[in-house]
């Protein structure tokens, strides 16, 4: 079974949707221990951090989330779920999980002259080799709706980078987690294969 977070943060039937397209079964849950029960974990989420954290802090969820991580069990975030994985967000001077040691930063578009928030395709450059992206074509691109971005602390963490206003880290992977800042489960085909791979993923961050 794989447990899709619901802390209010939208987008979850959009993922339940793909889940069920790839046959795989899945539930939607804010219930602590059925995460724990959980194979794997999908954390999804658009809006604000600050709110993020109040729901999940209210809920439980912040713990059942570090708890799943330190256990080893597989966890996919996306989006907003990307963020709130590092220490701080910039959006509500929020504090967030700090699975990952980092901040959160929004992109700086008074020096650009491109919109905020980001959105539309782009594509991802893959510093490394992961299970996650086997079979993805180095030039698919995939659905950004974000303004906000993830800093890590560790470079090591930075698994793919996206270029608008600047050059940012759009995946992560630390051991049994992976985020991505676009929104697999609305970017196609290359969507689907990145959310079937996390599907069968042993939480390995690296591929023999």
């Amino acid at each position: 079974m794989i447990a899709i977070i619901d802390y209010n943060a939208g987008n979850l039937t959009s993922v339940k949707r793909a889940m069920d397209r790839l046959g795989r079964k899945s539930v939607i849950t804010d219930d602590c221990s059925s995460i724990a029960r959980a194979e794997r974990i999908i954390f999804p989420g658009v809006g604000a951090a600050g709110r993020a954290m109040t729901d999940l802090k209210k809920k439980g969820l912040d713990r059942a989330l570090i708890e799943a991580f330190n256990e080893k069990k597989p966890i996919l975030g996306i989006c907003l779920g990307t963020q709130i994985i590092m220490e701080r967000s910039e959006e509500n001077d929020t504090e967030c999980l700090g699975i990952i040691r980092g901040k959160v930063k929004r992109f700086a578009v008074e020096s650009s002259g491109l919109k905020v928030p980001h959105m539309g395709w782009n594509s991802v450059m893959l510093r490394r080799k992961h299970p996650l992206f086997q079979g993805v074509e180095p030039d698919s691109e995939f659905y950004f709706v974000h303004s906000y971005y993830p800093l890590p602390d560790d470079p090591d963490r930075v698994l793919g980078e996206t270029d608008y206003i600047a050059r940012f880290a759009s995946a992560l992977s630390a051991g049994n987690l992976a985020a991505m800042q676009f929104h697999p489960e609305k970017s196609g085909e290359p969507g689907l294969k990145i959310l079937d791979n996390f599907c069968k993923w042993d939480g390995r961050d690296y591929v023999e």
